[in-house]
């Protein structure tokens, strides 16, 4: 697991990219204050997804019309994890992407970047994320997973402080098992092949893994981090200064599809097979967690209390500063 310095080394190495994406990030064919649908600054938009159910809300307001009645128009791109594409972030060449809400606090944490949240994707649910071993594992409780090695999609993230949180009843430290990162693609592989001797995977990773024999040895949304939100939609304040009216049009198009999301089960399987090759019965069945239809910081602020305990955090982040105005809040 990298340490908190090795992150703040990282993140230092970004800083001085804000100053240019606070100059740069208006898109140069919509400029501010153009004769787009509605006034918007821009009309077209790159968004960063993740191949996992909670990106639903974009892919059902496209399908659905929802950006088209804004006057948007967008494109998706999957990221594994915001820290990846963080010079496209904050350069703009990315609008808005999804991401886990410890990588959002931490950047913002970090002074790496000021960023927004949009809107709430998912808030968590039993069985939508957890730790699972080989069939033929001798690993049998939690506290076996001390010094052993836990696949997560990514280093000091949700996955990293889920385990954690769920392994300090059990005495166990983050720095008493090693973590590294594969993706969610890659883990069973990995798992298979004895590379790693655990691995924390989510929906639908985490289904298909126990498909294939897999044993699941922790619900990582449970005790601690039960109903924790999960990750949400943002940009940078820079990004949503220079497009207050295309920020607020994607706010409206998404809290129509997040309504959608949360009572419309049949639809949310077939959006969610449909961007992750999940069979439709499969996603049927399949747990989801609860899709937000509002915006609240104080909920969010759990996660940064916890990323304060677990020391992701030099001191604590303030959530309400990264809520942006408009209409999902």
């Amino acid at each position: 697991m990298e340490s908190g310095h090795a992150m703040r080394v990282w993140f230092a190495a970004f800083s001085t990219i804000v100053v240019t994406a606070a100059c740069s990030a208006v898109d140069a064919g919509s400029p501010a204050g153009s004769g787009s649908p509605g006034g918007l600054e821009k009309t077209s938009l790159l968004i960063g997804v993740s191949p996992t159910p909670s990106s639903a809300g974009v892919y059902i307001a496209d399908a659905k019309g929802f950006f088209k009645e804004e006057g948007l128009t967008v494109r998706t791109e999957i990221i594994q994890a915001p820290q990846a594409v963080m010079p496209r972030i904050l350069n703009g060449s990315i609008d808005v992407f999804k991401g886990s809400y410890v990588s959002l606090i931490n950047v913002q944490g970090s002074g790496a970047a000021r960023l927004k949240i949009l809107y709430d994707a998912l808030q968590a649910g039993p069985g939508i994320a957890g730790v699972v071993v080989p069939k033929d594992s001798p690993l049998q409780k939690p506290q076996d997973l001390k010094d052993k090695t836990i696949a997560v999609n990514s280093l000091n993230n949700l996955g990293t402080m889920s385990v954690s949180a769920h392994l300090k009843p059990y005495e166990v430290t983050p720095q008493q098992v090693k973590f590294v990162a594969i993706d969610f693609q890659n883990q069973l592989t990995a798992l298979k092949g004895k590379q790693v001797d655990a691995a924390w995977m989510v929906e639908p990773f985490l289904s298909d893994a126990q498909r294939a024999g897999a044993k699941l040895l922790l619900d990582t949304n449970t005790g601690p981090t039960d109903k924790l939100p999960i990750d949400g939609w943002a940009t940078t304040e820079a990004w949503v200064s220079k497009n207050p009216r295309t920020a607020a049009a994607f706010q409206r198009a998404l809290a129509k599809a997040q309504a959608l999301a949360a009572t419309d089960r049949a639809l949310l399987a077939e959006t969610v097979a449909g961007f992750t090759q999940t069979p439709k019965e499969a996603a049927m069945t399949m747990a989801m967690g609860t899709f937000p239809t509002s915006l609240n910081s104080t909920r969010i602020q759990r996660v940064a209390d916890l990323m304060f305990e677990f020391g992701y955090l030099k001191s604590k982040v303030d959530v309400a500063s990264m809520v942006a105005a408009g209409p999902a809040r």
